[in-house]
């Protein structure tokens, strides 16, 4: 297999982007990065999308996306894996490259969210749970992953406000980010007075409906170097899955697929988790980062929360997660995310991550996954 490079990313500023399509806003952030990385051309494009039909009622994105960007007849394919849509696109893209099929790969994702109202957001997200178990009943991903905080805070000792500081370390965090679509900061008293959704869970503990898009473009070390442009590796990549119901798994509170998919991404990379400078995990709410840290190894099961008010995570802490804001701060474009979590990696290991850079960053990984953690996705970055 070849090494793979990131030469080029792109991205725009995520919300509610009322006046423009999904097609403006991909192909807006996909020209960013191909004006990033110096190319024109591309030989193959991998789009991450959860659910465009429900959204904005537009399948096909493969013909529409390729077409809108001017380069038909591309090889092209929409790639699907619920929230994790974005990381399975970047694999796709990684090992496309990394097999020798196609020298330069453009690889996005994209969502557009806010076009529908909120009842019909939550039945498309809906959809990427278990549809007879769980949809059925009449259960939402709140009221999922409210299910494996109180599990949580049961067997572990887990706190009301430990949850809502890690709201306060990404809000913060993404307070220094311009793209972010919340780049405000929060307290621990705003989050425990917000509005409950689904309890123990208020709606700062939630990422938000979002509109937005982003796009990295990959191509082999070798051809990096000879553009002599700054790049950064992808050195490790793993994939796994779980059941998609959350009744069928053994423990509520872990999350099986990240800590498979992390383990193969750190032994592709040849790294342990202590190796790492800086992390992007998927925070769509405050559990699923204190239990993401924990899958990833970077504290042991049950201390995911205690790490948090150590400050283990915070910007200057030992492990730094989501310096970007995550998908707390940043947003949450389903399909967009896991490509974001990199496109924020390749800036902080460039040196380009402005007031929330993390110093000396080498090292980055990113985590991606979709529904309460049935898939999930894991990325070793390195700074050449």
């Amino acid at each position: 297999m070849r090494d793979v490079a990131i030469i080029g990313v792109g991205m725009t500023k995520w919300g509610e982007l009322w006046r423009k399509s999904l097609r403006t806003i991909f192909t807006e952030t996909a020209l960013l990065a191909l004006d990033d990385a110096g190319v024109e051309r591309f030989d193959s494009l991998f789009v991450g999308c959860m659910s465009s039909g429900l959204f904005v009622g537009q399948e096909h994105l493969a013909s529409l996306l390729a077409d809108d960007l001017g380069r038909v007849p591309v090889a092209a394919a929409r790639v699907e894996s619920a929230c994790a849509s974005g990381g399975l696109a970047l694999r796709q893209g990684f090992l496309e490259v990394a097999s020798g099929a196609s020298d330069v790969v453009l690889v996005g994702g994209v969502e557009k969210m806010t076009d529908v109202t909120g009842c019909e957001a939550t039945f498309a997200l809906g959809t990427a749970a278990d549809q007879e178990y769980e949809g059925y009943h009449g259960l939402t991903f709140p009221g999922l992953y409210a299910m494996m905080a109180v599990a949580h805070m049961h067997r572990y000792g887990t706190t009301r406000e430990q949850l809502a500081m890690v709201a306060v370390k990404n809000h913060d965090n993404g307070s220094k980010n311009p793209l972010a679509q919340f780049p405000f900061k929060v307290t621990v008293e705003g989050v425990l007075g917000s509005v409950l959704v689904a309890d123990p869970l208020r709606i700062l503990d939630c990422s938000p409906i979002t509109d937005g898009a982003a796009a990295v473009v990959l191509c082999p070390v070798e051809t990096a170097r000879k553009l002599k442009k700054p790049f950064v590796r992808i050195t490790g990549t793993g994939q796994a899955t779980d059941t998609i119901a959350l009744a069928s798994r053994a423990d509520l509170a872990w999350l099986e697929s990240t800590y498979v998919a992390a383990g193969k991404a750190l032994a592709m990379a040849k790294r342990k988790v202590e190796d790492i400078d800086l992390f992007e995990v998927h925070d769509c709410f405050t559990i699923a980062e204190i239990m993401v840290i924990e899958a990833l190894g970077l504290v042991k099961k049950g201390q995911g929360g205690k790490a948090v008010e150590d400050g283990l995570t915070a910007r200057g802490g030992r492990f730094p997660v989501n310096p970007s804001g995550g998908l707390k701060a940043k947003g949450h474009p389903v399909g967009a995310t896991g490509v974001a979590q990199a496109v924020e990696i390749v800036k902080q290991l460039r040196g380009e991550a402005g007031d929330r850079q993390i110093k000396g960053a080498k090292r980055g990984l990113a985590q991606n996954m979709g529904g309460t953690g049935g898939s999930s996705v894991v990325h070793v970055f390195e700074a050449d």
